[in-house]
């Protein structure tokens, strides 16, 4: 395997910071510039896909000098296990390696050479450790020392630290983290092993809990200790309960945590799953600060007592030492607003809590008139992105607070162009800056814990973002890391923006994604899903693009009820726009989707035939019998039916005809487009049984269908073995090819690698 990554710093070159890199990113590293060199113009293949590296910003020290990276490479994450999706045990692999980066000099240091699956960071207060949780098969805490350039293993005094917990040093030198009760383990193994592989398993309908949401409940169990690490001393600060998050004073006194208290399974689900909010005050007894989460958005100062809540519209102020909460600005009243309602300006004075800054002086808010800056004081607020029209002006978001809370970044993104930025407000000065503004995507940028530095991840046309640091004040950026320079010498695709109208009038917009050197009359496939407009990478468009495809992920408007509409409506028009744009020719349409948009895909066809080839990838095609059929996921498909993602608007009794409506295959006699179904044999997402049920309809009616079934693989693209990920990609290029490309030959060999 050779393994590409570039390192630029900051200032005159230190060998070094290559020869870091190289031992983080792999042993063939030192390979890379003549590989880049010789790298040639062909299309992209699945390999290059697997080769993919993902570089990614973590959290500065607490004195600025060290910036945590990131680096992911896809291949790296093969092995899922999909049949243990649903075990609390179990963590699905995303290996990455560890870096530690000077961000004076831009010199490097590797941390972890060998790619592990990681959970928490967090730095000691003084910068001279940093944990680590990973989230391997036995969870492990890490501790590097920053002066020794040493990593330990931690020891935990025989317990097991929880896959999903959080970290949290304390001024005096202990660490906080959440760990598992001695029979945890035994017990989630059990459970998990009867309900998949029996002999016999009972489940009873008067029973509180469906068998797989207790079992997923498990994961939430655990108990909250403080270690000392000179003598693994483990004492406990939150006993064994179902704790779905908690927070610490800096000296560890205070602690508040949020605990589920649900009864039963909630079959609303989201906001109506109740928990409350709990404090204690070293070894006094809990107080309950909450007795209900249910409807309020919660955030806590950095000093472990104070927070803000939002509640109807309202944002308030208190402490864990206080009982009652101060209103800092919203309504007088709650007032429930109605379609249709005019009374604009009583909207204008509701607000969502966003953020609320370490320090603790103000908080950010937002209303449909924009982004605030809300001093806790007094409540004076000022406007740090003003939005005129909520449905096409940009949008705001506060994308980091510098440690002291004297500095924050809001991004801005333009709804109608790929016009993007970041702004600087400097409490200090009341200056506000914008920094940058330009077609590139901004991702997760950090601000450094005095506000000079800002580290953001840049990405353009559809490629792989690349790791930039610059001076908060005159924001020159310089690339840090380019995370794949393999494709420095390839003619990759490019990507723009389009415009169109749907069939009801309403403007939409799509990502199309062109070969390289363009084109014109090109067979063109529509990715769908629900609605697109960031031009991210997207390694299955790019390979296809590579390929001579014209890509194009339109836009859809649902209305409740009537979610079939969407596609037929959006994704049609979009073909239009592009016909009447030159781009796509018209009798060389194909179309498909993941999960949903495999669904989209499946219900598009029974009502065109536009299109000449359709790939449903691991999507529903027969919603009565998805309805209930959820085990490993609790109830997420009945409450996506009736209320959020297929937006029926009601239950299966209720309106039996909407769920027989949007079920393709009662309707399969009506597809005339040569269909390809791919599934994995352990989705527990979308069973591959539902998807079967089309293959044999078509093949009932006599209709072109295909069957692709993976049979250890999971939802979307299986990420089971190198063979069956580019099977995957081969067998999606040649289904495209068989009905969009009938005149080309395709070699023999190239037929041969489908099957390697």
């Amino acid at each position: 395997m050779t393994v590409f990554l570039s390192v630029r710093p900051l200032r005159t070159a230190a060998t070094r910071v290559t020869l870091a890199l190289a031992a983080a990113a792999g042993p063939s590293m030192l390979l890379a510039q003549g590989a880049v060199a010789s790298a040639s113009a062909s299309a992209l293949s699945p390999a290059d896909l697997l080769d993919v590296r993902t570089v990614s910003a973590g959290d500065y020290s607490p004195d600025g000098k060290w910036l945590v990276v990131r680096i992911a490479r896809r291949g790296d994450g093969l092995g899922f296990v999909a049949a243990r999706d649903g075990d609390p045990s179990y963590t699905r692999p995303a290996p990455a390696r560890l870096l530690l980066l000077n961000t004076a000099t831009g010199d490097t240091t590797a941390i972890l050479s060998t790619p592990r699956t990681i959970g928490t960071l967090a730095w000691s207060p003084q910068s001279e450790r940093l944990a680590i949780a990973t989230r391997d098969t036995i969870p492990q805490l890490l501790i590097w020392h920053v002066a020794t350039r040493t990593l330990r293993t931690q020891s935990l005094a025989g317990a097991r630290l929880a896959e999903n917990s959080d970290l949290s040093w304390t001024d005096d030198g202990r660490l906080l983290m959440a760990v598992r009760e001695r029979q945890w383990l035994n017990e989630v193994r059990a459970r998990f092993d009867s309900l998949v592989g029996g002999p016999i398993s009972v489940q009873v309908g008067t029973e509180p809990f469906l068998a797989w949401d207790m079992l997923r409940r498990l994961g939430n169990r655990a108990m909250v200790v403080a270690l000392t690490p000179s003598s693994a001393r483990l004492d406990t600060l939150i006993p064994a309960a179902q704790i779905t998050s908690w927070n610490a004073s800096p000296n560890g006194q205070r602690i508040s945590w949020r605990e589920d208290r649900n009864a039963k399974t909630n079959y609303d689900g989201g906001p109506s799953n109740e928990s409350r909010l709990l404090t204690r005050l070293g070894r006094d007894s809990a107080r309950v600060v909450f007795a209900s989460l249910r409807g309020v958005t919660l955030l806590q100062a950095a000093d472990g007592d104070r927070y803000a809540f939002a509640r109807d519209g309202a944002i308030y102020l208190a402490s864990l030492t206080d009982t009652t909460p101060r209103k800092l600005i919203g309504p007088a009243t709650s007032r429930v607003r109605v379609r249709g309602d005019s009374a604009r300006g009583n909207d204008e004075e509701r607000f969502a809590l966003v953020g609320f800054s370490p320090s603790g002086e103000h908080v950010v808010a937002s209303s449909r008139t924009g982004l605030h800056l809300i001093a806790v004081t007094d409540g004076a607020r000022r406007p740090i992105g003003a939005v005129t029209d909520s449905i096409r002006g940009p949008r705001f978001t506060l994308a980091d607070w510098s440690r002291d809370g004297r500095s924050l970044l809001v991004s801005m993104s333009s709804r109608t162009t790929w016009n993007r930025a970041l702004i600087r407000v400097n409490l200090a000065t009341n200056r506000i800056d914008t920094l940058v503004r330009d077609g590139r995507l901004y991702g997760a940028p950090k601000l450094s814990p005095d506000g000079a530095r800002v580290a953001v991840m840049i990405g353009e046309n559809g490629r792989p973002a690349d790791l930039w640091l610059g001076d908060a004040a005159t924001f020159v950026p310089k690339r840090l890391v380019e995370s794949n320079p393999q494709f420095a010498a390839r003619a990759l695709p490019t990507t723009q923006l389009v415009e169109y109208l749907d069939a009801d009038g309403r403007a939409q917009f799509g990502v199309l994604t062109m070969p390289a050197g363009g084109g014109r009359a090109l067979p063109t496939v529509f990715s769908v899903y629900e609605d697109f407009f960031d031009d991210g990478f997207d390694a299955t468009t790019m390979l296809l693009a590579s390929r001579g495809y014209a890509v194009m992920k339109p836009s859809v408007t649902f209305e409740t009820g009537y979610p079939g509409e969407a596609w037929l409506k959006g994704v049609t028009a979009s073909a239009n726009k592009l016909i009447e744009m030159g781009v796509a020719d018209s009798s060389k349409l194909g179309v498909h989707g993941t999960s949903y948009g495999g669904y989209a895909t499946n219900l598009l066809i029974t009502q065109t035939n536009r299109f000449k080839a359709a790939i449903n990838i691991s999507g529903k095609v027969d919603l009565v019998s998805f309805y209930t059929d959820s085990p490993r996921l609790g109830v997420r498909n009945i409450n996506a039916a009736e209320k959020t993602q297929d937006r029926i608007g009601a239950t299966m009794w209720e309106q039996p005809q909407k769920y027989v409506q949007h079920s393709a295959v009662m309707f399969a006699d009506r597809i005339k487009t040569p269909l390809l179904l791919v599934t994995g044999g352990e989705d527990h997402n979308v069973p591959a049984i539902n998807t079967r049920e089309m293959y044999f309809a078509l093949r009932r009616l006599g209709k072109p269908v295909e069957w692709v079934n993976y049979t250890n693989g999971g939802h979307g693209i299986p990420m089971t073995n190198a063979n069956e990920f580019a099977d995957w990609h081969h067998r999606l290029l040649g289904w495209y090819d068989r009905y969009l490309k009938p005149t080309t030959t395709v070699p023999a060999s190239e037929q041969q690698s489908l099957l390697r």
